[in-house]
C-alpha cells in the first residue's frame, strides 16, 4: 500500500462516520489525536433511520471541507481506495454492504455492533472467508486505557460486572445497537465461552446476567439517559475498579485501524465478534421472552 492509505468511508449516519475522519485529516484537531497515515477520501451516503436528511447535509459539509468526495454510489465510493471502514449506525444494513464490497478483497473495518442479528453475523462471517477477505469488528471501548488496564490487572477474572449506556434506536433493538460496547468489555475481560443470558428490564433500563459454564459470571447493566461507562473486573484475590475516559477513544481505536490495514492480523478475531454477537442476540431474545435464552 502507498504511504498514506485512502480510506473509503460507508455510510453517513453515524458520527464515527465524521470522527475517525476528523482524526485522520481535520486541519483544526488537535496534534494529540491526529492518526496519521490514513486519509478519508470518499464517503458513501444513504439513508437509515437513524439521520434525516438535513443531519445528513449538515455532515457531507463537513467531511467535503476535509476534502473527502461524498457519493450516493456505491462505485464512486470504492473508486481509488485502499481500504474501507463500514460506518453505518443501523446494523440492518451491515450485511448487505459489506457482501457488496467483500469480493473486492480490500481489508475492512466493520464498526459496532458486527450485524443486527447472530445469523446476519454468521453470513459475515461466511462471505468473508468465502472471498478471503481481511476484516474485522469491534466497539472503540475495548481500546479505552482504563478497560486494558483493567483486563492486564485481572486477567483471568472469575467475575465482570460492566456499566454503560442503553440508548434507544429509531430502528431494531436497542440493546443489540448501543449495548454492544458494555458487552464488548465483558468479552475483551472474560473471553468466549457464555452459555447463556438473562435479560430485566427495569425503569433504569436493563440488567443482564450471562452464564458461562466454568463459574465465571458477567453483569452488565444498561441505564437509559446515562453515557458512562465503567466496571469492576474481579478474581477470587483481587477487585480491579475503572471508569472509562473516552477523550481518546476514536484516536485508540484508529491507531489499531491503522496497523490492520497497514497488513496487521485482525485485532479481534471473527469468533470475538461472533460472541459478542450472540451474547447480545440472546440478551434480545431473552428480553423478548423473559427466560434465559442460550448463547
Amino acid at each position: 500500500m502507498a504511504d498514506e492509505i485512502r480510506v473509503g468511508i460507508i455510510g453517513l449516519d453515524t458520527s464515527h462516520a465524521i470522527e475517525f475522519p476528523r482524526r485522520m485529516q481535520a486541519p483544526d484537531l488537535d496534534p494529540g489525536l491526529r492518526v496519521a497515515g490514513l486519509r478519508a477520501a470518499t464517503c458513501l451516503r444513504f439513508a437509515t433511520p437513524f439521520q434525516s436528511e438535513e443531519q445528513l447535509d449538515g455532515r457531507q459539509a463537513e467531511l467535503e471541507k476535509w476534502g473527502v468526495r461524498v457519493t450516493r454510489r456505491l462505485e464512486d465510493a470504492l473508486e481509488g481506495v485502499d481500504a474501507l471502514m463500514l460506518e453505518i449506525n443501523d446494523p440492518a444494513f451491515h450485511l448487505g454492504y459489506f457482501e457488496r464490497c467483500a469480493g473486492l478483497r480490500k481489508p475492512i473495518f466493520l464498526d459496532k455492533p458486527l450485524a443486527d442479528t447472530l445469523a446476519a453475523g454468521r453470513r459475515i462471517v461466511e462471505i468473508a472467508r468465502k472471498h478471503g477477505t481481511r476484516w474485522w469488528s469491534s466497539s472503540s471501548l475495548r481500546y479505552v486505557p482504563a478497560v486494558r488496564e483493567a483486563c492486564a490487572a485481572v486477567p483471568t477474572p472469575a467475575a465482570a460486572a460492566v456499566y454503560g449506556p442503553l440508548g434507544k434506536a429509531p430502528a431494531g433493538s436497542s440493546i443489540v445497537w448501543y449495548g454492544v460496547h458494555a458487552f464488548e468489555i465483558i468479552e475483551a475481560a472474560l473471553g468466549r465461552g457464555a452459555r447463556s443470558v438473562l435479560t430485566r428490564r427495569d425503569a433504569l433500563g436493563a440488567a443482564v446476567i450471562v452464564e458461562y459454564p466454568d463459574r465465571r459470571r458477567g453483569i452488565v447493566e444498561l441505564t437509559e439517559d446515562s453515557w458512562i461507562y465503567g466496571g469492576c473486573l474481579r478474581s477470587l484475590e483481587k477487585a480491579h475498579h475503572f471508569v472509562a475516559d473516552l477523550t481518546h477513544a476514536y484516536t485508540e481505536q484508529l491507531l489499531v485501524v491503522r496497523e490492520f490495514f497497514c497488513g496487521g492480523p485482525p485485532p479481534v478475531a471473527a469468533e470475538d465478534a461472533l460472541e459478542i454477537m450472540a451474547m447480545l442476540d440472546a440478551a434480545q431474545r431473552s428480553l423478548a421472552s423473559g427466560k434465559p435464552e442460550a448463547v
